[in-house]
C-alpha cells in the first residue's frame, strides 16, 4: 500500500497561491510534513508569514485541555501568536489586519467533539467577513472516512464542542468537512483544499504509512481516537474518563465503582468489537487526583465492528443504574449555561430521561440518515 502524501507535502506545487500574500497560519504540533518539518517552519522560510493562530493547546502543544492563554510571541520564529481558544474563538479584524490568506494545517480525530473543527469554522467565517482567502491542507480522518455514527446536535445545544448539526463520527477528512461547513451552513468563504494523495476512505491512520503525532495532550494513540466518542461522554459527569493516566479515554472509573461487577455486566451486553476488563487506576491530575479508582478498560477486539456511540450509551446507563446514589452529572460552568453532558450529547435526553440505550441509539442513527447522503457530495477521495 502506498504511503499517504499529505496536503502539506505538496506545498511546493501550490506555492503560487502565496505569491505576494501575507500569510496567517492556524496550526499546532500535528502541523508537520512527512519529513517531520513543522508547517510553521516551512511557512516562515518560504512565505511571508505574518501571524500564527493557536487552537486549544497552543501552536506548540504545551497547553493542557481547557487552559486559556493570552496572545504571545512564538519564541522560535518571533511571529505573533493569536489565541483562538478563550475570549476570541473567531479571529477579529485586528487579528487579520496583516493577513491576506489564512492557512489551516491541523490533524483532527474524526469526532465532532474536537474543538479544532470549530476553530476552522470560525476562521472560515472570519475570512468571509473580512475578505480573506482560506486554504486547508488536507489530512487523513484517523478513524476512517466511511463510518458515520451518532445523533445531530440540536440547535439549542450548540457549543464549541458541537457548533453545527453533524454526527459524533462524521466520516470526512478535515478538508472535506471544511467544504461541508462552507456550503451546507452558508459560510461561503473563498476556500481552497489541497488534497492528499493515496488516501482511501477505508483507511485507519495506521494504514497510511504516516507517524502518529498526538493531536492533543490526551490523545496519545489511534486507539484513543477510536474510543474518544465512547468515553468522552463522561466529561459531563463525576466519572473519570482517564485523564491523568497514560491511557485517557480508554478507561473510565471512580473510587466507588465495583470494577468486577461492572465489567461482567457490560460484557453480558455483547456489544460488537469491544471487551470490558476490570481495572484499578490512580489519576495524577483531573478527576479523583491521587485517588484509587475502580472501573473498566475498553479493549478494541474488532475496530471495523466497534460502535463507540452505542458503547457510550450502554456504559453510562449501566454505571448510572448501579450507582444512583453517587453518580452525578456535572453542573453547568456558568449560571446561563447548560450542563456539559447536554453539549456533549447535543441534547438533554441522556440527562433528563431514563433512556433505553438500544432504543436511543436507533433513534440517534435515524437522525444522521440525511447527513450520510449529503456528505458524499463533499468526498474528495
Amino acid at each position: 500500500m502506498a504511503k499517504v502524501i499529505l496536503g502539506i507535502d505538496r506545498l511546493a506545487e501550490f506555492m503560487y497561491l502565496f505569491d505576494n500574500k501575507r500569510v496567517g497560519l492556524i496550526t499546532n504540533p500535528t502541523g508537520i510534513n512527512s519529513d517531520f518539518i513543522s508547517t510553521i517552519d516551512l511557512f516562515a522560510q518560504y512565505t511571508n508569514l505574518t501571524a500564527l493562530f493557536s487552537p486549544e493547546h497552543g501552536v506548540r502543544g504545551n497547553i493542557q485541555a481547557g487552559q486559556k492563554v493570552e496572545s504571545y510571541i512564538d519564541a522560535k520564529t518571533g511571529t505573533k501568536v493569536w489565541t483562538l481558544y478563550g475570549k476570541n474563538k473567531k479571529p477579529t479584524q485586528d487579528m487579520l489586519i496583516d493577513v491576506d490568506i489564512l492557512v489551516y494545517d491541523i490533524q483532527d480525530v474524526g469526532s465532532r467533539l474536537y474543538t479544532y473543527l470549530y476553530t476552522l469554522a470560525y476562521c472560515m467565517q472570519a475570512c468571509k467577513e473580512w475578505g480573506k482567502e482560506i486554504i486547508v491542507f488536507d489530512r487523513p480522518n484517523p478513524v476512517g472516512g466511511s463510518a458515520v455514527e451518532g445523533n445531530l446536535v440540536h440547535k439549542e445545544f450548540r457549543s464549541f464542542i458541537g457548533l453545527y448539526p453533524i454526527p459524533y463520527r462524521y466520516g470526512l477528512t478535515i478538508g472535506e468537512i471544511a467544504m461541508y461547513f462552507n456550503s451546507e451552513f452558508n459560510i461561503n468563504a473563498q476556500l481552497t483544499v489541497v488534497k492528499m494523495k493515496n488516501w482511501t476512505r477505508d483507511m485507519y491512520y495506521d494504514n497510511t504509512g504516516l507517524n502518529w503525532i498526538m493531536p492533543s495532550p490526551n490523545m496519545p494513540t489511534l486507539n484513543t481516537a477510536l474510543l474518544y466518542n465512547a468515553t468522552c461522554i463522561f466529561e459531563g459527569t463525576n466519572i473519570s474518563e482517564g485523564r491523568g493516566t497514560t491511557i485517557p479515554f480508554e478507561l473510565v472509573g471512580a473510587p466507588w465503582l465495583n470494577a468486577e461487577e461492572l465489567a461482567i455486566a457490560l460484557n453480558e451486553k455483547s456489544l460488537p468489537g469491544i471487551y470490558f476488563r476490570p481495572i484499578y487506576f490512580t489519576p495524577t491530575f483531573s478527576k479523583y487526583e491521587n485517588q484509587l479508582c475502580q472501573g473498566v478498560q475498553l479493549h478494541i477486539i474488532n475496530r471495523d465492528e466497534i460502535q463507540p456511540i452505542k458503547i457510550a450509551l450502554y456504559l453510562l446507563k449501566e454505571i448510572r443504574q448501579r450507582n444512583s446514589d453517587k453518580f452525578k452529572f456535572a453542573a453547568p460552568y456558568t449560571a446561563a449555561g447548560k450542563p456539559m453532558i447536554d453539549y456533549n450529547t447535543g441534547s438533554d435526553t441522556v440527562r433528563t430521561s431514563d433512556f433505553d440505550p438500544e432504543a436511543l441509539y436507533i433513534k440517534w442513527e435515524s437522525e444522521n440518515k440525511q447527513y450520510k447522503k449529503d456528505k458524499s457530495k463533499y468526498h474528495l477521495y
